[in-house]
């Protein structure tokens, strides 16, 4: 079995293929995007935190925590420029490399991208239940042989045998399927990540695809993007700190970029920021438009020296494809942009994040010989998925995922002592579970507990017949119940498919108003008793003046919930300002309770 990885400057996966097709693996809480960060903490001060817990450090330890290492991968101290070296203070090592200072500590990068992929080695072999030490591994196009040698140097110290370095463009080429092209074909793959632009042009021979062509910046991508947000924040705010809360409106900044993405206008709350002052804006897509557009533009160069390079004078009628690849080419700008300057709509039918890792995994497989005998022969016309609490389709399995195709996540119990759960298979488009086709239904049990002590895993796979099979597991009796369907997921009239999408479409915002309206309703639902239970156990050692503070950010969730019409927005912002009220709260509880388990022990 041989992994592929996309190990990226923002973001990391890992997937593999399994029963002849290739997935992307999720840890133990669902999620399949690691995030490329490393936390080293203080001698004595626990384990190397990655991922998520990492990036919740930055903001927390910055001198300790490091993003996007890939900056610095097989440079010398003297190629990196001063826009690249960040905060961190860097050291050449005997060999004249780069080492990053990380507390008391100065590391190759290497070191730090081993802690990245050791996390996606256990992610594999917990999700695989078997050791996993084979990988395929991607780079941009443009890495030099110092770049690439670091790279597997990286994995190596990880404990994998590198079976290959792979150019990024080329993975996500795989990823589209554009191997299946006619040959002497020609690909653009636009790449717009978190940290770097990169555009390359391949020509498909035989089979095989070949890089003939690329150009890029390293310092362009959306983290670029989310400092111009936080530039035009902080022109309206006048802190008179900026610099002390700059992870904080990075952090707001990010979301409000995705936001729009699907929405014309987002507001930007920014509770209790600096000096106990709270502050709201409101960003328009136009407005952001105006901010990224100076940024989206510096790729046009780059884009016209590949194509000259490449030979093509014609991109309308000498391309022909082109893709996106990276997480922000998720946004409607970009992808006007790319359609303009190459005079083609471009193929946005793969995940922009996962396309890279997806190409890698699909490599993997070939070198394996696990892909030897895959046909792909239809996709998925509708997305398919359950019911979750409060009436929510949960998607699983994406419309247009080619077929055969398995994906799963893990679900627990809402309520406490619930004894079993019912898994209602939906078909559809709609956000609420009553809006979409019921496939069929079943009940897994389990052993009443607490609320959140089950774990379900609940896991939907199409084979190359359209056979829906859904297995549902309690992980913990280790007892499974299996739904089998068969062509439904597949095979769906046409103009019904057509309805439902229209239906979608016309429902989007309606649709999207409840969704945030029910999921914000279960928070409140969470928070209120859940403060109304620490008030019982420690309402006497909470400081007066902050208990005020939080029963009057718990009266604005209950007026919020009351109101009519309901607001959805409303009520989200009062379950923020409270969440962020009871930050202290909430640390006295888990200090009571990590006093009471020592007591115990002792």
């Amino acid at each position: 079995m041989i992994v592929g990885i996309d190990l990226g400057t923002t973001n990391s996966l890992v997937g593999v293929v399994d029963s002849g097709f290739p997935i992307l693996l999720a840890d133990a809480d669902g999620r399949r995007i690691l995030p490329s960060v490393v936390h080293l903490p203080s001698p004595g001060q626990g384990d190397v935190l990655t991922g998520h817990p990492a990036r919740r450090m930055l903001a927390v330890d910055p001198a300790r925590t490091i993003a996007s290492v890939k900056r610095f991968m097989g440079r010398r101290l003297a190629e990196v420029d001063a826009a690249t070296r960040g905060d961190h203070p860097l050291a050449a090592g005997p060999d004249g490399f780069v080492r990053i200072g990380l507390g008391d500590e100065y590391l190759p990068p290497e070191a730090i991208s081993a802690e990245i992929l050791n996390q996606l080695k256990r992610t594999a072999e917990a999700a695989l239940e078997t050791t996993v030490d084979r990988a395929v591994i991607t780079v941009p196009a443009y890495f030099n042989d110092a770049q690439r040698q670091a790279t597997k140097r990286a994995g190596e110290l990880a404990g994998f045998t590198v079976e290959r370095i792979l150019a990024e463009p080329t993975a996500a080429a795989l990823a589209y399927g554009l191997d299946k092209l006619a040959e002497s074909s020609k690909v653009a793959v636009y790449d717009l990540g978190g940290g770097t632009f990169d555009i390359s042009i391949l020509e498909l021979n035989k089979g095989v695809f070949q890089v003939i062509a690329t150009s890029g910046d390293t310092r362009l991508g959306g983290d670029d993007l989310d400092r111009a947000i936080v530039d035009w924040m902080e022109a309206r705010l006048a802190l008179p700190d900026p610099g002390s809360v700059r992870p904080r409106l990075l952090e707001a900044a990010r979301e409000a970029k995705e936001a729009l993405s699907g929405k014309e206008e987002v507001e930007i709350l920014l509770p209790f920021l600096q000096a106990g002052t709270s502050h709201q804006l409101t960003l328009s897509r136009a407005e952001f438009e105006t901010l990224a557009s100076p940024l989206v533009r510096r790729t046009r160069a780059h884009c016209l020296r590949a194509l000259a390079d490449a030979g093509i004078a014609d991109p309308t009628s000498e391309l022909n494809a082109v893709v996106l690849v990276g997480g922000s080419t998720r946004i409607p700008m970009v992808r006007r942009f790319v359609a303009e300057l190459f005079g083609k709509e471009p193929d946005i039918s793969q995940h922009p994040d996962e396309a890279v890792a997806l190409g890698a995994t699909i490599q993997a497989g070939m070198l394996s010989g696990a892909l030897r005998d895959l046909v792909l022969l239809d996709v998925t016309p509708l997305s398919l998925g359950i019911e979750t609490f409060g009436g929510l389709m949960n998607v699983i399995i994406p419309r247009n995922t080619t077929i055969p195709a398995k994906a799963g996540e893990l679900f627990t119990n809402a309520v406490a002592n619930q004894p079993s759960m019912l898994i209602r298979v939906l078909q559809g488009e709609r956000e609420l579970a009553k809006d979409n086709w019921d496939l069929g239904q079943f009940t897994i049990d389990f052993e009443p507990g607490s609320k959140g002590s089950a774990r379900v895993g609940v896991q939907f796979e199409i084979d190359a017949n359209g056979i829906l099979r859904i297995l549902a597991r309690d992980t913990q009796a280790n007892t499974d119940r299996i739904l089998e369907i068969a062509s439904a997921a597949v095979n769906v009239d046409d103009e019904a498919v057509e309805r439902m999408i229209s239906e979608s479409v016309d429902h989007a915002f309606a649709d999207m108003n409840e969704r945030i309206w029910t999921e914000a309703k279960l928070k409140s639902d969470e928070l209120l008793p859940a403060i109304d239970a620490a008030f019982a156990i420690l309402g006497h050692e909470v400081d007066p003046q902050e208990k005020a503070a939080i029963l009057i950010a718990a009266t604005e969730v209950r007026a919020a919930l009351a109101a009519e019409p309901h607001d959805a927005f409303r009520l989200k912002r009062a379950n923020q300002a409270l969440d962020e009220a009871t930050e202290t709260l909430a640390a006295m509880l888990v200090e009571r309770a990590y006093a009471q388990a020592l007591a115990k022990s002792s």
